[in-house]
């Protein structure tokens, strides 16, 4: 990256007499003076006035990534693969860089092991993450962690410091600034540092667009391919199959090695696949998806081949789902595909803390009017879908038969075997998925007019064999199979699609089953049973009980009842829990305990840790609820409904995947907000995608640096607090303590070797740990502990507020002492980061007792201050007297001076005796 420019502190003024005009740039005003004033000729502009340059800055080469586009105009397609079958791997291309627009099987030698008094887990034997070196030699066991490439406890590249970090971060994450805001807000501070002759961390919001744009960590460039029909065309050929499709993606390859080293993941992930239990009754849980069969089975599937022993599997969670960004303009559908990994812990995946990432945005066919219904453009969207899928995470399937090393969060090299994993989606695109007709289920082979009969599992190898040995007709007709379409799962190995189906308590229970169906069915009824004027009396009052909940934390509240057009998922979620007393008393009984076993199972179904006794509720529940029903015949005639079916898989499906709050559509259906929603309002809606790609590649480098810098601990504190860290050379000038520096090499050597007998002192200086990066200094610090000498406080416990400040309230210095086992005064507190482990401490004068007992006159100890033979002061902590002996005291002296006006002092705790 070339010298970064500095940001004009003083804006030009036209110098033409009578003139009143300002600019920002020279050439801004040549081009003014030659169109209004060209009779004037031109002056240099004024040195005085320039502000000094900045010093240059080294950046690392930019990779082969977007830029921020204006105009986004993708490249030419490398190739246009013919669908359904991708032979050829798609040829990575990036969106041409151009000025941005910010308007805007069980093992019986398990290992076992207690993970606390309540339950404990047994852990694969075989494919059990142990950890390897780099060219993936397992290492002995206990062996500590390769150590990362060494950085400089303040390179903060490519910015230059903290500063500029936050300021990109609160502006371009947090809000997002326009260019125009973002360049008034530069001069803003321009305005305040002009006085200190200092200038402002971007000149404008090119330089903090080109400086984020720069950063490698978390680089992973977007890539695109065209797609376009090739098979028979008929003599009149559809507009469709001349078109070219354009799909952009990124590495999920690349994604999931960011994920696996992000740090912040390190003791949140689970390489190896376990099965929990509680420990008093030997109860099986399930929670995180390692926890359950799936995960078991594909360990024990792999571990048949010997190379794969100690390896790591790492399942591959995908989720996509169509979205529209706007109701109110134009072709505005996205259709993003996301990823993530098994491992992490389910509330890792739900907090969106970049364990989620973008990977794709799929196209969506187009055609006109008269072809979109035909049969042929239907089945190429479906083929095209799956195509596009298995091109995408074709960089994957080479390490799920064969492994790769790979540095995890914890600093360890492990070998990695992937997998595909669940796949999230709502009903439709469950359908997609698994190539199934409408109103049938993806999982079983249930009868379509009777769902409730129930039916085998479907399976990748049956439904093989029924489409090689059966006629299309029969395939839709009697199994609901679209015979011509090849799911992208038989393109990996492992991998069945409809097992890989993951149940969607979103769109299937709270949207679904209650929202869509129960509560209009209840409407339904009321007009049936009373006529539709009484039937809106009736819900005008449920609407008024509803409204009349009171307020309750965690409870929302419906003003105007539950008649309002755009519902949301936290909508249907809040009604769940008012609507079923508001209904009692204007329905039939039946009606209300339908409502309550539905209520019942969508709560136990969420439930983030589950039981063998919560799958006996839930299975308890599911009978209650089709058993009540039944009242609904009467109103429904195609009752049962496939969102209402599914409900007899959960319970397989929990044993299966665990608790499945953490493979919910709602996961990314909040991600959309993120990754596509808010980067389309920030853009200029014109060629809007390609700014999206942009914005979301910033969005990860902005995330990839924070841990990054996270990890060194270069983020402790505020920013605001890391502007007070002073060099140990400064700090030591401030304290007048000239071998600080020494005095930290010898803590440090207490605390690094604590089995070492030496003292520090007797340690050479060159064998000595040395800490040369910043300190944090604070002014006080807050003490809670037992103080035997002092039984007052409530268990013998005190809280004391202890300060070492430069200037206290406006006035003096306060260096306050401590008393305990020992007696010293505070000097300073200060904290340091050494070896990515963070260490408080306390600069402190020792004091020293002047007698072997207290005094007889007063009771109290004598102390004074403890110096070396050479005079120096021994450093240490107390609340003290001083000893006033026979002498007067000259004046009125400020208690701020006593600690320094005195030789010898009074320690006001008394003399604690064993009994």
């Amino acid at each position: 990256m070339p010298p970064r420019r500095a940001h004009h502190l003083l804006q030009l003024p036209c110098p033409a007499p009578g003139c009143v005009c300002w600019f920002r740039n020279q050439s801004g005003l040549t081009q003014h003076r030659r169109s209004l004033h060209s009779n004037i000729p031109t002056p240099g502009p004024p040195q005085d006035l320039l502000p000094p340059p900045l010093p240059p800055r080294h950046h690392p080469q930019p990779s082969q990534s977007p830029s921020h586009p204006r105009d986004f105009t993708p490249p030419p397609p490398d190739f246009t693969p013919p669908p359904p079958d991708f032979s050829q791997h798609p040829q990575p291309s990036s969106p041409a860089p151009s000025e941005p627009t910010h308007e805007d099987s069980d093992s019986a030698d398990a290992e076992f092991t207690d993970l606390s008094k309540w339950c404990y887990r047994t852990y694969h034997s075989m494919l059990n993450r142990r950890p390897c070196t780099a060219d993936g030699e397992f290492l002995p066991h206990g062996t500590p962690p390769t150590p990362m490439p060494p950085k400089a406890p303040d390179d903060w590249s490519p910015y230059r410091n903290r500063l500029e970090f936050e300021m990109a971060k609160f502006a371009f994450k947090k809000c997002h600034m326009s260019a125009k805001n973002l360049d008034f807000l530069c001069d803003l501070m321009a305005a305040t540092l002009v006085k200190h002759h200092d200038v402002p961390p971007f000149a404008d919001h090119k330089d903090l667009h080109n400086v984020i744009d720069v950063t490698q960590l978390g680089d992973v460039p977007w890539q695109s391919f065209s797609v376009q029909y090739t098979g028979e065309c008929p003599e009149v050929v559809p507009p469709w199959m001349d078109d070219e499709f354009e799909v952009w993606y990124r590495d999920p390859h690349v994604m999931a090695h960011n994920i696996l080293a992000n740090p912040t993941f390190k003791n949140e992930i689970d390489y190896t696949p376990f099965r929990e239990y509680d420990a008093a009754d030997d109860m099986c849980h399930w929670k995180d998806f390692m926890s359950r069969d799936w995960a078991w089975q594909q360990a024990d599937t792999i571990s048949k081949d010997p190379e794969a022993h100690g390896s790591a599997l790492v399942p591959i969670i995908l989720g996509s789902d169509k979205t529209t960004v706007s109701v109110g303009t134009g072709n505005n559908e996205y259709y993003p595909l996301y990823a993530s990994i098994g491992n992490v812990c389910n509330n890792v995946r739900r907090a969106h803390r970049d364990a989620l990432v973008i990977i794709g945005f799929l196209t969506i066919p187009k055609t006109d009017r008269k072809h979109s219904k035909d049969d042929m453009f239907r089945i190429f969207c479906r083929q095209l879908f799956h195509s596009l899928l298995s091109a995408i995470l074709s960089s994957l399937k080479s390490a799920m038969t064969k492994y790769e090393v790979v540095r995890c969060g914890d600093g360890h090299f492990r070998r990695i075997i992937y997998s595909l994993g669940p796949y999230i989606a709502d009903y439709e695109e469950q359908l997609v998925l698994s190539c199934i007709i409408k109103h049938w289920c993806p999982k079983c082979i249930a009868v379509r007019m009777n769902l409730n009969g129930g039916g085998v599992y479907r399976c990748r190898g049956h439904t093989d064999f029924l489409i090689d040995e059966l006629h299309g007709d029969v395939l839709w007709d009697e199994f609901g199979i679209i015979g011509d379409l090849v799911p992208f799962t038989n393109d990996f190995p492992q991998a069945d699609i409809h097992e890989l189906l993951s149940f969607d308590l979103l769109h299937q229970l709270i949207k679904g089953a209650f929202k869509d169906h129960l509560v209009d069915w209840v409407v339904k009824y009321l007009k049936a049973a009373h006529g539709t004027r009484r039937a809106e009396e009736i819900m005008s009052d449920i609407d008024r009980r509803v409204a009349a909940v009171p307020s309750f934390a965690g409870l929302q509240r419906f003003p105007q009842g539950r008649d309002f057009k755009q519902w949301m998922g936290d909508d249907s979620k809040a009604l769940m829990k008012v609507f079923l007393p508001a209904i009692e008393g204007h329905v039939p009984g039946d009606m209300v305990h339908a409502f309550r076993a539905l209520l019942e199972f969508c709560y136990l179904a969420r439930r983030d840790v589950v039981t063998e006794d919560t799958l006996n509720q839930i299975q308890d529940a599911l009978h209650r609820f089709h058993h009540y029903c039944k009242i609904f015949d009467l109103v429904i005639p195609t009752f049962p409904l496939p969102c209402q079916h599914s409900m007899i898989h959960y319970a397989d499906m929990i044993r299966l995947f665990g608790a499945l709050n953490g493979l919910c559509s709602s996961i990314t259906e909040s991600k959309h907000i993120k990754a596509v929603k808010e980067p389309w309002r920030w853009s200029s809606r014109h060629n809007a995608l390609g700014q999206m790609l942009v914005t979301n590649q910033c969005l990860d480098k902005l995330a990839a640096s924070r841990v990054d810098f996270d990890a060194r601990g270069m983020l402790t504190g505020t920013i605001l607090s890391s502007a007070l860290a002073a060099l140990v050379a400064a700090l030591a000038h401030e304290v007048a303590v000239p071998d600080l520096q020494r005095l930290i090499q010898h803590f440090l050597f207490t605390q690094l070797n604590r089995d070492d007998p030496r003292d520090p002192t007797d340690v050479p200086t060159g064998s000595l740990p040395r800490h040369e990066g910043k300190l944090q200094v604070f002014n006080s610090a807050a003490a809670t502990f037992f103080a035997p000498s002092d039984l007052s406080g409530t268990g013998g416990m005190r809280w004391e507020h202890i300060r070492a400040c430069p200037l206290w309230r406006k006035e003096y210095l306060c260096n306050d002492c401590m008393r305990g086992l020992e007696v010293a005064r505070i000097v300073c507190f200060f904290s340091f980061n050494h070896n990515w482990e963070v260490y408080p401490c306390a600069l402190i004068q020792w004091f020293e007792k002047i007698n072997d007992c207290a005094d007889e006159d007063t009771g109290m100890w004598m102390v004074c201050p403890s110096f070396h033979e050479d005079g120096s002061r021994h450093l240490a902590v107390t609340h003290l007297l001083p000893i006033y002996g026979s002498e007067y005291i000259p004046g009125w002296p400020q208690v701020y001076h006593s600690i320094n006006s005195f030789c010898s002092f009074y320690s006001v705790f008394k003399t604690v005796r064993s009994q």
